[in-house]
């Protein structure tokens, strides 16, 4: 089929875009340490079987291994020598000359030991990275809180498009974690001031070094401070102190054991007005059980708590796995 001259240069404009999407998904995935299984290696390999050179191999390995923001926060290093495997694996699988800068990458890799923290990056829309400090385990020092899970990334994407939700408020977070959604709150919705809150020591202390890490140590606005919320022991009188005018939370609802005191506390916090109204509520949670779900709904309406679903769509700018059932609800009495 003959194609026009426009058409072929349109072709070749898609394909070149086609191209740098797919770069900057090795990019954005190779930095949140995505599941290798889910980069666009397909597209990898065609590219290969079509381009005779490897120009594309460089483009990834500049994005990835030898960006300059791996060098600063890296992920882990057995991430990292898994990443360049695959990568080497299917340069070879197209019979190009060897590269040497992928090998002299995997030899750095292989002298380096594994610690017990690494780095995981999200990427804003703005242009910047959130950068965390996380534990290589799921568990660590008694607590689930030192890694990021998917019900906060949610919220940080909900959040970048509600922006007036935050925008000159004063928050509270609830179970904080290790800052994600907060740094990005910090960044992107300009809260007048910001209340970071967990009650393990473990991952205030994680917390304290990656807001310092994002630079919001050293600022005037929005003012950042962290506290030690034990949700069984706070008073009304410590929850009016702050006057959070917006309070979030995320992945909190998990243990059937402490449904009773978190609900507890989010009555204390709705009738805890700032300026005459109560605070607004969402939370957001990774549904894993269903009982357990249901009951701190039941419980929730139980205290004369009034929940609404929070529906609609939220534009995908974080990478993370998308096949767990979040639930998004507003709080109200």
């Amino acid at each position: 089929m003959y194609l026009s001259k426009d058409q072929t240069k349109k072709n070749k404009v898609t394909c070149i875009r086609n191209r740098a999407d797919v770069i900057y998904n090795f990019k954005v995935s190779f930095f949140t340490m995505s599941q290798l299984s889910n980069f666009p290696w397909n597209f990898l390999e065609r590219e290969l079987e079509n381009d005779s050179s490897s120009e594309i191999i460089l483009d990834i390995l500049k994005q990835t291994c030898l960006h300059p923001l791996c060098c600063k926060h890296p992920p882990s290093v057995r991430y990292r020598r898994l990443f360049l495997s695959q990568l080497i694996k299917r340069h070879e699988a197209s019979e190009r000359e060897p590269l040497d800068e992928l090998y002299d990458a995997l030899g750095e890799v292989l002298g380096v030991e594994e610690g017990t923290e690494c780095y995981k990056s999200y990427l804003l829309p703005c242009g910047e990275a959130v950068s965390l400090s996380e534990s290589t385990a799921v568990i660590s020092e008694g607590t689930t809180g030192l890694v990021t899970w998917e019900a906060a990334l949610y919220l940080a994407e909900w959040a970048l498009e509600n922006t007036h939700v935050f925008t000159d408020r004063t928050v509270l977070e609830l179970g904080c974690g290790v800052g994600l959604t907060g740094i990005a709150v910090c960044r992107s919705c300009y809260p007048s001031s910001y209340v970071f809150s967990d009650c393990h020591l473990s991952v205030l202390h994680r917390l304290r070094d990656n807001i310092q890490l994002n630079g919001l140590d050293n600022q005037n606005s929005p003012r950042v401070c962290v506290e030690h919320l034990d949700w069984e022991e706070v008073t009304e009188k410590q929850l009016r102190e702050i006057r959070a005018t917006t309070v979030i939370a995320a992945d909190i609802v998990y243990d059937p054991d402490i449904i009773g005191c978190l609900v507890k506390l989010l009555s204390k916090i709705l009738r805890c007005s700032a300026n005459g109204s109560p605070p607004d509520v969402y939370i957001s949670s990774t549904i894993r059980n269903t009982d357990t779900y249901n009951s701190f709904k039941h419980q929730l309406e139980s205290s004369g708590i009034q929940h609404e679903v929070m529906t609609g769509p939220v534009t995908h700018v974080l990478f993370y796995n998308r096949q767990a059932t979040i639930e998004m609800i507003k709080l109200y009495i």
